[in-house]
């Protein structure tokens, strides 16, 4: 049975809240553990409606410092402390946030030994592996916008192959050979009869991976980073015959977001960061289609599964 690998969309408005939309905010489920891609205001609120339990977040990624992607987290590190949160809480950013959050902190008199807030500062020329264990990597990577800008790629990591336990009993298969086996190794029984592994064992399911794409401009250069990716997010604030106020604020249209998604060749497209200049993000959702039909307009409140 496939483990958890699951995103929620807390906001996915750009700039702006709306009456429909919060500004940017997602969780990421993976492999039951819990990560905040960016957090604009509201995300408290967001959390609670979608019954994601606070303490289960240990890393938060910031793409990058414009308010509506980050003025949700002193409010959130406020209600850590005053809930009694003692474990680490690891925040990936631009070097600046960790001056910009202390201020705040001294400003509001908050105890800044509650818990251990480690903030790892981001490489916005190339990308990084920010974090790493057996089963998880992820990776920051270089956006194009305004300002620094980071999108993040989380994959997990190929595993084993499981093996058949009958199979051990019927060809009295040693315990020491057994990692051999999960590895892809063959058998050769005491007579001397080669049993294959595909006999021996079932597959592991195939690694996923999700990315995220924060504000870019229509960007080439991440094309290898995501490509291959099963499930990508990539901003679409603006609706393709504002092309050019999208390049004049370094953001994307939905047909450049399709664009990207065809070239990276992902498996399905999510669209947001809609420009509340648009009712509905209806035309933005078509126009991408025509060029890459497997893409959704996110909604706030929904949550897709990373397949």
């Amino acid at each position: 049975m496939q483990v958890p690998f699951k995103l929620t969309i807390l906001g996915s408005s750009s700039a702006t809240p709306t009456s429909e939309r919060y500004p940017t905010a997602q969780v990421l489920n993976v492999l039951g553990r819990f990560f905040l891609i960016d957090c604009g205001e509201g995300t408290q609120q967001q959390l609670r409606r979608n019954r994601i339990n606070y303490s289960k977040i240990d890393h938060i990624c910031i793409s990058h410092l414009h308010g509506d992607h980050f003025f949700g987290l002193i409010g959130l590190i406020s209600t850590f402390i005053l809930q009694g949160r003692r474990s680490a809480l690891h925040i990936y950013a631009h070097s600046e946030l960790q001056r910009y959050i202390k201020f705040q902190l001294d400003f509001l008199q908050l105890d800044q030994t509650a818990f251990p807030l480690i903030f790892h500062p981001l490489n916005f020329k190339r990308p990084q592996v920010i974090v790493e264990n057996k089963k998880l990597r992820v990776s920051s990577f270089p956006l194009k916008h305004r300002i620094a800008c980071c999108g993040f790629l989380f994959e997990e990591l190929p595993r084993e192959a499981n093996i058949i336990k009958e199979k051990i009993a019927q060809y009295n298969i040693p315990i020491r050979e057994i990692k051999n086996i999960k590895a892809g190794a063959e058998f050769i029984t005491e007579n001397g009869q080669v049993i294959p592994n595909a006999e021996l064992t079932i597959p592991a399911p195939k690694p996923r991976s999700y990315a995220y794409c924060s504000d870019t401009a229509y960007n080439e250069a991440m094309i290898d980073t995501i490509r291959g990716v099963d499930l990508l997010y990539h901003e679409a604030t603006f609706a393709q015959q504002d092309t050019a106020l999208a390049a004049a604020t370094f953001h994307s249209t939905g047909v450049q977001a399709a664009q990207i998604a065809k070239a990276a060749e992902a498996k399905k497209l999510l669209i947001g960061h809609f420009s509340a200049r648009y009712k509905t993000p209806a035309e933005i959702l078509r126009q991408a289609r025509d060029i890459f039909p497997a893409t959704e307009a996110v909604k706030d409140n929904a949550s897709y599964l990373v397949e």
